[in-house]
């Protein structure tokens, strides 16, 4: 997705001012680094999501700095089990707001069912259960690799059986047994 007048520009949900959703505009993702107020750091992405350009950020920055720092505040656009490894590895203490903070805080948020982090987590057994009371077991491992080559480890569960569950269509939308998709090292880290 790239601009005729501009190809080295990739469409992003662009926010205008005067009108209340955003449009498919060619535009790129500016990244600045901050220290104590002052600008230290500006560089330019073609890349829109944030998460994807932390690290090359980060590694931009201390090629021209020519230092590490010892901790990264970043907003919850950056958050990402990559992220977490990344900074892990450099020894860096990470400050990276959740991207469900603020969900988290909504009541609507606090009651849905089907969210992973209302239904508890027995660690012995290694499964969740549901409103219901039932199990979701480890199904499989799914191995994934991110944009930049990241590997990462989701594990997926599975309810014991879904068929006749009063609570389904509030839990899953899924015709068979309802699943949750959970990477345990992203979960650990933050």
């Amino acid at each position: 997705s790239y601009s005729k007048t501009d190809v080295d520009a990739t469409f992003m949900h662009m926010k205008d001012d005067h009108m209340r959703n955003a449009q498919l505009k060619p535009g790129y993702n500016v990244q600045i680094g901050v220290d104590s107020e002052y600008i230290v750091a500006v560089d330019i992405f073609q890349d829109r999501n944030d998460a994807w350009t932390m690290i090359p950020f980060l590694k931009y920055m201390e090629k021209h700095l020519g230092f590490r720092y010892p901790s990264v505040t970043a907003d919850s656009g950056y958050e990402s089990e990559e992220a977490y490894n990344y900074l892990e590895q450099q020894q860096q203490i990470p400050y990276i707001k959740p991207q469900t903070y603020e969900k988290w805080k909504k009541r609507s948020f606090k009651q849905d069912i089907s969210k992973r982090e209302n239904m508890k987590y027995e660690e012995t057994e290694d499964c969740y259960i549901c409103h219901a009371g039932k199990h979701l077991r480890p199904l499989y491992v799914k191995k994934q690799r991110s944009k930049n080559g990241y590997k990462s480890d989701v594990t997926v569960y599975e309810c014991e059986n879904c068929t006749g569950c009063p609570y389904k269509e509030t839990c899953t939308r899924s015709k068979g047994n309802k699943r949750l998709y959970v990477s345990k090292k992203f979960i650990a880290r933050r």
